[in-house]
């Protein structure tokens, strides 16, 4: 809408809308541009009508004598704002004609809030224009602009008034502008503009009027300081009145200070002020949210005593607030204060009310208080107290009396059995009253988390045939269940009955049978479904993705694993680098560890940087197959890229050190750990252990070893066995005893290679007691295995030379006698090896 032709039109000129709207408006006695008596009433006549009808011609006569008044009647009376606008922007484009500032204000009060825009061009186009204005229409216009939230707007206008609208501004369109500020809540603004109004029309324009916009610009702002900063500047004046009181009661109720709403209410009724319905509700609302019900119900109270009568909305806030507080008597009485006043209690409070009832497990009382209050009801609302008392029992863990609550709407059967778990009341479903989706959506939801899927699956037959659709959630529930449970056929049975019912399988829904396929490791039927998945613009999850890799390579189907992943790339989907890493610690495990380090590089330079776990997979790869400067060479690589060395990073190139004979590279790595305050685990003192032991420097193994204890690493069955075996290597075998028995102290045991090693060195030693004895130990266990020929060596062995010894040779005497040695003889010789 243009409004190229706004008139500058005298001080003087008369407005019969700004008199009746704006005391402030001056009246004027110039009539000598009144238009014809008809003329507003003609111009009516065609603008209400629909555009397409309207008489061209006769339009084109009218506008001969249009006038600004004249606009200004037919826009306060047209029967709409659209109507309003349309004639305004007609009037705009007829030669000779201006608007007024009147007309301009009468199209501004046509404006309704939410349709701002229109206002603020309105605005700009006549600040543009230059439209002359009295004080009293620009503060009129300010004030419109405010109620529409144009803060900056009304800023805009206000201080091009001067220079565009020959209006200078006075207390009273000061006062204006400040009432649009404190809407908006700018207080800081407001601040300016109060200091910029005493300085341009005297300390004395400050009244109670600015001063009450300011408070409430405070108020809107949520600043108490400066709010009682103002009130005080009001109360030394004497201009606090019940609009002050009243604003700042509501102020402090919604910033949570309801006490200092209190006092202030209590000064009102002290100087015989009467405090507002709206005071007295915000107060009760304030004292409920604060969860301070009782001091809501003493102003629910002295509502009553100035004769308002409360409404649901009250009702309910209090209701509601007793059953937070688990109040339950005191919310059954007031429910029955308010159906005694009449006032009808809707769908949402006894909603409210029953899940309270069922959150407390009082079960017996939600069937008669259905019963009671369900008359009133429409089906819908009956079934959305079932519904919350259906919700009630399953997260009360009594999902079976749902499922017999359920069952019973769906046959139609009018009582509930006193077996149900509702108490001993009989809860009566109703002749109109049958689940809907969300009833079967709570139950086999629930009975999904019990793993009474076989009911679940039941309910979704009952639920097709009574022509309920059902709902998202409780097929991706039971899909995922059955999937779970390895019932994957059944899983695809319901998700083509979803695709039927209508419903569209969510990302859930398609993973949930991703991740059942991949249990079963079935890679074409995963390809199946991932091309279906991506049709319809879903993502597989990679754990399942890496899941499917996993299983397969577990099995021994390598190259499947390797295909599969090929495939999903093919589809456009990019695996992580975990599904990766699964398949480089396959194809490790499997001895390829050349080809897991062909996939390593590949997805090196295609897709990710690798990150420490894949390098460790392939640094243990190598360690295994002995490829130990391989490793040495990935730990290097890993380095270079940036990435910091893990725990088992460490343990496993300490290892590969120890083993390749750099023992002295495996003790700096140890020392860089500490340095690097990566506390050293037991795996990698063990591994340490063992590599100073195999290097001949045993003094250094025991130092290492009580350095660990020290440390607070604990040894365990792994650490024992390989300090012992090491100590024997290096010729410390009574070191080694020690060690043995404090192992056995803590109740560890050698396995049994190492015991029967242990038991030689013993022997060899001279110290055949021992080695008897724990060699009896392990024949009395029939640890030792016929097919395993080393430990059937070192078995006939320790025999061989207990029997020469005269210390022990009766005690074997005595283990051949029982049948335990000769055993042991007969395999050896079976074997070939006598």
């Amino acid at each position: 809408m243009a409004l190229r032709r706004l008139a500058r039109v005298p001080a003087s000129s008369s407005s019969s809308f700004l008199r009746s709207l704006s005391a402030v408006a001056p009246p004027s006695g110039d009539t000598s541009s009144a238009p014809p008596s008809n003329l507003a009433h003609h111009l009516l006549d065609e603008f209400a009508r629909p555009r397409a009808s309207r008489d061209a011609g006769r339009l084109r006569r009218l506008a001969a004598h249009l006038t600004a008044p004249a606009a200004e009647s037919v826009l306060v009376r047209l029967p709409s704002w659209r109507h309003a606008l349309d004639f305004f922007s007609w009037a705009d484009e007829q030669p000779g004609f201006r608007h007024s500032c009147y007309s301009l204000n009468a199209m501004a009060s046509r404006l309704p809030r939410h349709q701002s825009a229109h206002l603020e061009r309105l605005a700009t186009n006549a600040l543009a224009a230059g439209c002359s204005m009295t004080p009293g229409a620009l503060g009129f216009l300010l004030r419109c602009l405010g109620a529409a939230g144009l803060p900056d707007t009304a800023t805009l206008v206000f201080d091009g008034a001067r220079t565009r609208l020959g209006c200078a501004p006075n207390s009273y369109t000061f006062n204006c502008l400040l009432d649009a500020l404190a809407k908006a809540g700018r207080a800081d603004d407001a601040e300016a503009r109060l200091r910029e109004m005493a300085a341009t029309c005297g300390e004395g324009s400050v009244d109670k009027y600015t001063l009450t916009s300011l408070l409430q610009c405070y108020c809107n702002a949520g600043r108490p300081d400066g709010a009682d900063g103002v009130f005080q500047r009001m109360s030394q004046r004497g201009w606090v009145d019940e609009r002050v009181l009243t604003m700042l009661a509501v102020a402090f109720s919604k910033w949570g200070k309801v006490d200092g709403a209190v006092e202030l209410l209590g000064r009102m009724e002290a100087l015989g002020m009467r405090p507002s319905e709206k005071t007295l509700s915000v107060l009760v609302h304030g004292f409920v949210k604060q969860r301070r019900v009782d001091k809501a119900i003493e102003m629910f109270d002295k509502m009553a005593t100035y004769g308002f009568v409360a409404d649901l909305s009250m009702y309910s806030v209090l209701i509601e607030g007793l059953c937070k507080d688990k109040e339950l008597g005191k919310a059954v009485k007031l429910f029955e204060d308010m159906k005694s006043s009449e006032v009808a209690p809707d769908v949402r409070l006894l909603k409210k009310m029953v899940e309270a009832f069922c959150h407390e497990g009082d079960f017996a009382i939600v069937g008669p208080f259905i019963n009671e209050n369900a008359v009133q009801l429409k089906p819908s609302g009956v079934i959305a107290l079932y519904n919350v008392l259906l919700e009630g029992l399953v997260n009360h863990e009594e999902v079976e009396a749902a499922y017999r609550l359920l069952t019973s709407m769906i046959c139609g059967v009018q009582e509930i059995s006193e077996g149900l778990t509702v108490g001993a009341h009989v809860v009566d479903t109703g002749q109109d009253v049958k689940p809907n989706s969300d009833s079967f959506n709570i139950v086999v939801c629930g009975l999904c988390k019990v793993k009474k899927l076989d009911d679940a699956l039941a309910l979704i037959k009952d639920m097709v045939s009574f022509g309920c659709k059902g709902k998202l959630l409780m097929f991706n529930d039971l899909i995922y269940e059955l999937c779970n449970l390895d019932r994957l056929d059944e899983g695809y049975e319901l998700l083509n009955q979803m695709k039927d019912l209508r419903l569209i399988p969510s990302e859930f829904t398609y993973n949930s049978l991703f991740y059942g396929i991949c249990r079963r490791k079935d890679p074409n039927a995963a390809l199946d479904l991932l091309r279906e998945m991506r049709t319809n613009g879903h993502k597989p999850w990679i754990k399942n993705c890496t899941e499917m890799v996993q299983q397969l390579c577990f099995s021994g189907r390598i190259t499947e694993a390797l295909e599969f992943l090929e495939e999903m790339l093919k589809m456009g989907f990019l695996p992580d680098i975990v599904t990766y890493s699964a398949a480089m610690n396959g194809l490790c495990k499997a001895g390829e560890v050349d080809d897991a380090l062909g996939i390593f590089r590949d997805i090196s330079a295609k897709y990710y940087l690798p990150d420490v776990v894949a390098h460790n997979i392939l640094i243990n790869g190598f360690r295994i197959s002995g490829k130990l400067n391989e490793a040495q060479e990935i730990m290097e690589e890993m380095l270079e890229k940036g990435l910091f060395p893990s725990i088992v990073t460490y343990n496993l190139m300490i290892d590969v050190w120890c083993k390749s004979g750099n023992i002295e590279k495996a003790v700096d790595c140890l020392n860089k750990m500490v340095d690097e305050e990566e506390s050293p685990t037991v795996v990698t003192y063990t591994s340490l252990i063992d590599g100073l032991c195999t290097a001949g420097r045993p003094d250094e193994a025991i130092g290492l070893w009580h350095k660990m204890s020290d440390k607070g690493c604990a040894p365990n069955k792994i650490a024992y066995s390989a300090f012992v075996n090491g100590l024997c290597k290096c010729g410390r075998v009574e070191t080694a005893v020690t060690y043995y028995d404090e192992m056995m102290t803590k109740g560890f045991e050698l396995d049994t290679f190492s015991c029967l090693y242990f038991i030689n060195v013993l022997i060899s030693n001279g110290n055949a007691t021992k080695g008897c004895e724990l060699l009896k130990e392990i024949l009395q266990k029939d640890m030792t295995h016929s097919d395993d020929l080393k430990m059937v060596g070192l078995v006939n062995k320790a025999v061989e030379e207990l029997s020469k010894d005269g210390r022990t040779s009766p005690d074997i005497s005595i283990l051949v006698e029982k049948g335990l040695i000769s055993r042991a003889q007969v395999m050896h010789k079976k074997d070939g090896n006598n």
